[in-house]
């Protein structure tokens, strides 16, 4: 049996031991405002094997690069006038840009599945950023979790699905946000929603003075978090629902009886930020899971799609 994952504290001695480990080539969680991140140095490809393995996720669903700013960004990806646009209303933050590779990138071709673009982003969370600024270079990084399970916003849920399969968690307490982050392409004529998260839509439309275009139906897998079965629980889930069955547990939103509620007040960023962590509580307890309807507006575009992609039908 593997050793356990070190825990380390976001001290700098514990942000200088997670960017020694990520040097030489071992895996290391750690926060971001989103979700929690599995790390591993962006430019080794033996390293990023071990994301894939320790996740048991497939090689053709491509992975996050995180780095420190924008123009740590330009280094990897042809920049254009949009991603200038959107960085600079949004990064740091929970936005991922999806641009074609710039040549001699030096990107691990494991990290985008063998496609010609990257997705790339800039964490705001300050344990990430200086995770990162430590480290000196990229770091690719999807949710530290089993693959297609729930994803993690705390240390605790990073050790219990990967604590044997990494080399250590930096620990700074829950992720503020809660949700993955969005993400746009900008590899087409026109910007592209590949996935809603932690930055809702219309901003994006708004700073872009645009509407977002959204991939088509039968659209090659092109982001992560595109799978059709994914963020699940073990336990089946129910959704729009309005009153459990019997037998089932109830995730709730707004002021109703249930077993734990996303947020009781109708707060979308307080029901993402619940999301995760609710789903974790209630699929420990081994029974069904029944959800209360989420308006599909705002974050609740990200809170359904995770939801309906929690309760497709598994491979």
């Amino acid at each position: 049996m593997s050793p356990a994952a070190l825990r380390l504290a976001p001290s700098p001695e514990g942000i200088a031991h997670a960017a020694r480990l990520l040097a030489e080539g071992q895996l290391v969680a750690f926060p971001t405002e989103t979700v929690y991140g599995l790390g591993a140095d962006a430019r080794n490809g033996t390293a990023v094997a071990g994301i894939y393995a320790a996740k048991g996720r497939p090689s053709f669903n491509p992975l996050i690069v995180h780095v420190a700013d924008a123009g740590a960004a330009r280094a990897y990806v042809q920049w254009t006038a949009t991603a200038e646009r959107l960085a600079a209303a949004f990064w740091p933050g929970p936005l991922t840009l999806v641009l074609p590779l710039r040549p001699g990138h030096g990107i691990a071709s494991l990290v985008t599945a063998g496609l010609d673009t990257l997705a790339i982003r800039v964490p705001a969370h300050p344990a990430a950023q200086a995770l990162l600024r430590g480290f000196g270079g990229p770091v690719a990084a999807p949710s530290a979790n089993p693959s297609g399970r729930i994803s993690p916003t705390t240390a605790d849920h990073v050790l219990a699905g990967l604590g044997d399969r990494i080399a250590a968690v930096l620990d700074d307490g829950p992720c503020p946000v809660g949700l993955e982050s969005t993400i746009v392409g900008l590899d087409g004529a026109q910007a592209t929603l590949l996935r809603p998260g932690g930055l809702a839509a219309e901003e994006i439309e708004a700073a872009l003075a645009a509407p977002l275009a959204l991939p088509g139906h039968n659209a090659p897998l092109s982001a992560p978090g595109q799978l059709e079965s994914h963020y699940a629980p073990q336990a089946r889930v129910r959704l729009n629902a309005t009153a459990p069955e019997p037998g089932e547990l109830f995730l709730g939103f707004g002021a109703m009886d249930c077993d734990l509620n996303l947020s009781a007040a109708g707060d979308l960023a307080e029901a993402a930020a619940n999301l995760f962590t609710h789903l974790h509580a209630l699929d420990a307890l081994g029974r069904p899971i029944a959800v209360a309807p989420v308006p599909a507006s705002g974050l609740g575009l990200a809170i359904n799609d995770r939801l309906r992609r929690a309760a497709a039908p598994r491979p």
